[in-house]
């Protein structure tokens, strides 16, 4: 059997993006890595200048204290309370008999007395009424508290080097203490000690005063930090504001006005250069809008005035050719076959004319005509249509229960609607099921799909474009000019509305949506 284990996943931390948020978080991690290293340091320094104050201390008391506990009762390696052998002619003690020499020791000074490595005698004074009566000459009031050691302890104070520096010993009785360990005069070792509490209460009470005053300047730092950030950049927000305005500025359309421009350009700061460089390059821009706006004027008027004057010559082939096949006399198959050859060319030359002209004028701002337009009415005749140019498609309507009504130019919607099957009729293969769909919810959303091999472009938007066919390797034999999905979504556009396309192998979607109504005048 195999055991599943789950890992749990793996949350990332949020990490600041906004340039402001860094700079904020960069320097209070420097302020806290500043703080730290600070108070590390006078922590440091100030624990080892106590402990040298206190190896100080150690040295100028000597060994008088643990020596003068030569007669007193100790502890035995046991632990039990025992006294000296009076009998001990080694004894080294001084004049204060039986009593500890406390003159001159500080409360809390520990003493221990070591013969052949074990502890002997071991007492710290107190600082009670017995201690000051010695300091008063009464020696004989001492009665002394001896302490008693583990055995833990007893290591510890025989694992000293002797006449080596200080050492820091836990005591289990006694807390932390700072050992000495010198050589008597009889050739034992006395040990003595003073307490590391005073010295911890010091470092642990500047460590406290550390964190409030650190804590107390990160939070100003950071408050005072962020707003001096905030202000600091605010030419570079000014610089990011353009830069969106510009962007939401419909290049696109022919607009070219570029009036914008970055108010902050100094060029001796760093937001400066970049808004001085923006402004540069808007500059650019707007030259480069300007001369397209102007090559595109020039083509659409070239277009247009091409168009117009292509009408009457085509009027004049067109009209020579059907009298010259009216001609009653006898005419040559050849010649009638290339008389009705130019009558059907000079007809589809007509029609690209007719929709160029319609271009122009919907591209020079021409508005549409403005009527109610019953679309259910123009789908049933528009999908009659098509299933009478291509019986062997297959062609599919949906309709809502009630009639679809919307406002705008009735023959260009028709146009639309026209075109789309048109295109779905041309360009896929017989048996194609072709499907016109149209609802009204929020809007008027019409849909025209088909099951055949797709758009050959990438992406398929590119079949709005003029000119253009969805099959680039397709002859002009088909008789498309490329113009009629240009129409489609130019004429849309033109009523409000959009059109989008999704194509792949097996469905292509055309999608027009178009709002409830608008107002619309002037006929095209």
């Amino acid at each position: 059997m195999r055991c599943l284990v789950r890992r749990r996943p793996v949350r990332c931390r949020p990490v600041p993006r906004t340039l402001r948020a860094r700079l904020i978080a960069g320097m209070l991690t420097l302020l806290v890595l500043t703080c730290a290293g600070v108070g590390l340091t006078t922590t440091d320094t100030l624990r080892h200048f106590l402990s040298v104050r206190l190896d100080q201390q150690l040295s100028d008391t000597g060994g008088r204290y643990a020596a003068s506990l030569e007669r007193r009762g100790g502890a035995t390696p046991d632990g039990t309370t025992v006294t000296s052998d009076p009998m001990d002619d080694s004894d080294d003690s001084d004049d204060s008999g039986d009593s500890s020499d406390t003159r001159a020791q500080a409360p809390g000074t520990f003493g221990a007395r070591l013969k052949n490595g074990v502890v002997i005698n071991a007492g710290v004074v107190d600082g009670d009424a017995d201690d000051a009566a010695v300091e008063a000459g009464d020696m004989a009031a001492d009665t002394d508290d001896l302490v008693k050691l583990t055995a833990r302890d007893r290591q510890a104070l025989a694992a000293l080097a002797v006449g080596g520096p200080p050492a820091d010993v836990a005591l289990s009785t006694l807390h932390h203490y700072r050992l000495h360990a010198i050589t008597g005069q009889d050739g034992d070792v006395l040990v003595v000690g003073l307490p590391l509490r005073p010295v911890e209460d010091t470092v642990h009470r500047l460590i406290t005063v550390e964190l409030l005053v650190f804590g107390v300047a990160l939070a100003v730092t950071g408050v005072a930090g962020a707003l001096w950030i905030r202000w600091s950049l605010r030419p570079l927000g000014r610089v990011v504001a353009t830069a969106e305005r510009v962007s939401a500025l419909p290049l696109s359309n022919g607009a070219v006005a570029l009036s914008v421009r970055a108010p902050d350009d100094d060029p001796r700061t760093e937001v400066g250069r970049v808004g001085n460089a923006l402004n540069r390059m808007l500059g650019h821009l707007e030259d480069a809008l300007a001369e397209r706006q102007a090559v595109e004027e020039r083509l659409r008027a070239f277009t247009a005035d091409a168009s117009h004057e292509l009408r009457t010559p085509l009027a004049s082939v067109r009209g020579h050719t059907e009298l010259a096949l009216r001609h009653r006399g006898p005419v040559p198959p050849a010649v009638r076959h290339s008389l009705t050859r130019i009558d059907a060319e000079s007809r589809r030359m007509g029609l690209l004319v007719e929709d160029l002209l319609l271009l122009a004028r919907l591209d020079a701002g021409r508005p549409l005509a403005l009527g109610e337009v019953d679309l259910t009415r123009i789908a049933l005749d528009c999908t009659a249509d098509a299933r009478a140019a291509g019986p062997e498609h297959r062609w599919c309507l949906v309709l809502p229960e009630r009639p679809v009504l919307v406002s705008g130019d009735g023959d260009r919607l028709r146009q639309v609607v026209g075109n789309l099957l048109t295109n779905a009729r041309t360009h896929t293969p017989q048996g194609t099921e072709v499907t016109l769909r149209l609802a009204a919810a929020r809007g008027v959303r019409l849909t025209v799909t088909d099951t055949g091999p797709g758009i050959g472009l990438q992406p398929p938007e590119r079949a709005f474009e003029r000119f253009v066919r969805g099959d680039e390797a397709r002859s002009r034999s088909s008789g498309t000019t490329g113009l009629g999905l240009a129409i489609v979504h130019t004429v849309v556009e033109a009523h409000g509305g959009t059109l989008t396309v999704a194509s792949r192998p097996g469905r292509t979607e055309f999608t027009v949506l178009l709002p409830p109504g608008r107002g619309l005048s002037d006929p095209v």
